[in-house]
């Protein structure tokens, strides 16, 4: 029953108020009491908290009436596409498509009248929108991977080529065929080093040659990037080299085969090719390789030491073809050609220069996309400058956050796997900064200086203007990207400013004008003396980074919680995408999350890793990693130095051969009684004489050493040795693929075959026993399959890492 309250109806003196009719004076009337759930909201709220709640409201409304919401659905669309991709396992596509038309009907049925319901369905359409574009995409790619390391003689179609300055050549193959042995599932497409060749095949050429194939890399360490998913879609499904200098085969079946866009391609890679063999040919050594990867995105010529200068100062973004690179040629190019046409005072009245030289500009971007290879940065660039070229067409401002949603949502339609990979990420984080400072500095109050209108301070004022803009975007893209550079490549460098002040001046003002004129001539044969000048702004770009390199500033992050990442990213768009002080809500996500980070206990780091083939396994204790291979490879040991943040490296003890090795290098060949008692005694007296977590070798047999807790653990390169590890360790690893998964002893074993499954392997040692960590839980997504593939039944095995077939290639 609701609780009742008395209301006496007694009028005061001199109020004019009569009793009410039919009632005695000084009646009692009773009515229903007012609960807390009915009393008004403002009511119930301190008055600074409804003020504060009014005031959100207000600005929210604001921000929808300046279109700001719509300007979140690329977000939605892409973080649709992200679930979908971090996701355990496919969704039904029937699941898909009512999670798209429900909210996308409810969206038509509630209509304008209730525009925060309306949003609400918009967004969940979005998302689910995003989900089926990933489907679609995974669908379309159907890339078939390599399931394991093989040896096989292959043949293949060139279609791209690329140098390295060191006479090697990598080369991306369409294959056409393999044998001894002949793959039952092989790749459509590989790419492969030649090493040693007289002279680089051209395009197009059908060549044959013994190579060692591998899959794509899985990630170095849990959480870390998959490289097999980014080459899933780029339709790579193996890397490999070529036993010496494959042969030149007969291309006429191959010609006949080849459709008009194959040819159409082909032509255009060529032409690729041969322009950065021009300039490499004028300008020799890295400053021809770095102006070759200006204009046809070839770095692999850029010798290793000017790579890492370049990446430690902060200015590795000049050499890719990114927003940098096209915004400068479409703006010289714009700029130029209606100044050009200005000269004509009959055509600048008469027609409208300013589009004129859009379309113009517009060309010469669409020219630098199609000779660029077509790589991921440069096609997201191209868009963005598209975009904004085609919106002078309809006297639409071009620099605006309009246009780059618009971009956004292109390319997360076209490639919605690009969402997860840094460049994507990166990209769109600078210019959503830079948009939206450009637009706070537009519409900030402008004071009127008499002073600096003087003659003589003009150029003062403009130069400073200069630099001050060059200051400014340095350091709002410096910030707007450091979050994507901590998650993806765990480190930030602290001197990118300075190094992008001194060198900005020198790539818009010299190289790119140059360059531009340079390939503007090359069919005539002039562009030689315009690309001595491009070299020599390079050279100085060089010696910049060179120098700053030197001074240090790579500083270590490491790995961050998962959370971290996300929730930063969130308050990241808040403070880009809205215009009124609730974007300050995203500083303050933000600022939060970052002292929260700070505040808490870093997390335990690894006892022990293991690479996903079972051949580099490192011990992690005391702010160093040992490792058990003298010269570690550096593809994965240098993703394990930077998110362990561990430079330092102990490499293992070679031993004199203690133990008696197997004769020959069969490894099939089993010891003898008293060889496995001599090689268990050698184990024992490695891990017991030797350093704490320090790892004893002796060479192509086992590695031993002795952790901090007094674990054992030993990794053999021969499945000879695997009894006496076993007997002695209590953790073994081998890269064999064995058909067996455990130690007779009771021992921990990771074989070459679990982990092709698992991926790599974390391991921690707690009180409540060992905690394992692996790379991969199912085997259900697309990009992962092919480790479950079995080559000897020719299906897919159970999907999940725990279980283990009589596989191997």
């Amino acid at each position: 029953m609701q609780e009742l309250t008395t209301v006496e109806l007694r009028p005061e003196a001199g109020s004019g108020l009569a009793d009410p009719p039919g009632l005695p004076a000084h009646a009692v009337v009773t009515q229903p009491a007012r609960t807390q759930s009915q009393t008004p909201l403002r009511h119930r709220l301190p008055a600074a908290a409804w003020q504060s709640l009014r005031a959100g409201a207000r600005m929210l409304g604001e921000e929808a009436d300046h279109g700001r919401l719509l300007l979140f659905s690329p977000v939605f669309l892409g973080a649709g596409s992200a679930f979908w991709f971090l996701a355990a396992s496919d969704f039904p596509l029937v699941a898909s498509l009512l999670c798209l038309l429900v909210p996308a009907a409810a969206v038509f049925l509630v209509g304008a009248s209730r525009p925060a319901l309306r949003a609400a369905f918009l967004a969940l359409a979005l998302f689910a929108g995003g989900m089926l574009s990933a489907q679609f995409e995974s669908w379309r790619a159907s890339t078939v991977i390599l399931d394991s390391s093989v040896t096989t003689t292959v043949s293949g179609r060139i279609e791209r080529r690329e140098g390295d300055g060191r006479g090697r050549w990598r080369y991306i193959l369409a294959v056409t065929g393999t044998e001894a042995p002949e793959l039952k599932r092989p790749p459509g497409r590989i790419t492969a080093i030649v090493r040693g060749a007289d002279a680089p095949f051209e395009i197009g050429d059908i060549i044959s040659g013994r190579a060692r194939l591998t899959p794509p890399a899985g990630p170095a360490l849990p959480t870390l990037n998959d490289f097999s998913f980014g080459a899933y879609f780029d339709g790579i499904g193996a890397n490999g080299f070529f036993y010496g200098a494959p042969e030149k085969l007969d291309a006429q079946a191959g010609q006949a085969a080849r459709s008009t866009s194959d040819a159409l391609l082909e032509w255009l890679y060529r032409l690729r090719s041969s322009i950065g063999d021009r300039i490499r040919s004028i300008l020799p050594g890295d400053t021809g390789a770095f102006a070759a990867a200006l204009v046809t995105d070839e770095r692999r010529a850029i010798s290793k030491t000017t790579t890492e200068a370049l990446r430690q100062s902060g200015l590795a973004h000049i050499v890719a073809i990114s927003g940098l690179n096209m915004a400068l040629s479409a703006g010289i190019f714009f700029v130029g050609f209606r100044m050009l046409l200005s000269l004509f005072p009959g055509v600048a009245q008469a027609y409208p220069t300013k589009k004129i030289a859009a379309a113009g500009a517009l060309i010469a971007v669409t020219a630098y996309y199609l000779i660029s290879g077509f790589g991921v940065s440069a096609e997201r660039a191209f868009i963005m400058m598209a975009i904004m070229l085609i919106a002078v067409f309809f006297d639409r401002p071009s620099i605006s956050l309009r246009n780059v949603v618009l971009s956004a949502l292109i390319i997360i339609a076209i490639s919605p796997s690009e969402v997860l990979g840094p460049s994507f990420q990166m990209s769109f984080a600078a210019t959503l900064a830079l948009v939206s400072g450009y637009q706070l500095w537009k519409d900030r109050r402008v004071r009127e200086n008499a002073f600096l209108k003087l003659p003589i301070i003009r150029p003062m004022v403009a130069v400073a203007g200069f630099f001050g803009g060059v200051f400014l975007t340095s350091l709002i893209g410096g910030f707007s990207t450091a979050l994507f550079s901590i998650e993806h490549f765990h480190r930030l460098t602290a001197y990118g400013l300075p190094a992008n002040l001194a060198t900005m001046p020198i790539i818009s003002f010299i190289v790119m004008p140059a360059g531009l004129l340079a390939m503007l001539l090359m069919p005539f044969g002039l562009d030689a003396p315009l690309w001595k000048v491009v070299g020599f702004g390079l050279d100085l770009v060089i010696a910049v980074a060179k120098t700053v390199s030197g001074w240090g500033g790579d500083i270590g992050i490491g790995r961050l919680p998962a959370w971290y990442f996300a929730v930063a990213v969130a308050g990241f768009l808040l403070l880009t995408l809205l215009r009124t002080r609730l974007r300050h809500a995203g500083t303050s996500i933000i600022s939060v999350s970052t002292l929260t980070v700070l505040l808490l206990p870093a997390p335990r780091p690894p006892d022990l890793v293991i690479s996903e083939d079972g051949s580099l396994v490192a011990v992690v204790a005391a702010e160093a990693i040992a490792s058990n291979r003298e010269n570690p490879p550096d593809f994965i040991f240098d993703q394990w130095q930077r998110a362990l943040v561990l430079p330092t490296h102990y490499a293992p003890k070679m031993l004199d051969g203690p133990a008696i090795p197997p004769e020959g290098e069969d490894r099939r060949v089993r010891l003898s009684r008293d060889q496995q008692n001599e090689a268990s005694a050698a184990m024992r007296a490695a891990a017991a004489g030797g350093e704490a977590n320090r790892f004893s070798c002796v060479k192509k047999a086992w590695c031993t050493s002795r952790l901090g807790n007094g674990h054992i653990v030993t990794v053999i390169d021969n499945a000879a040795y695997l009894g006496p590890a076993c007997d002695t360790a209590d953790i073994v690893v081998t890269a064999v693929r064995l058909r067996f998964n455990s130690c007779r002893s009771g021992g921990t074993l990771f074989t070459g075959e679990t982990l092709r499954r698992t991926g790599s392997v974390e391991l921690r040692f707690t009180e409540a026993g060992l905690e394992v960590a692996t790379a991969f839980e199912t085997l259900s997504r697309p990009w992962m399959r092919h480790r479950a593939y079995d080559w000897r039944s020719n299906s897919f095995t159970e999907s999940g890492p725990s279980g283990v077939s009589d596989s191997g290639e």
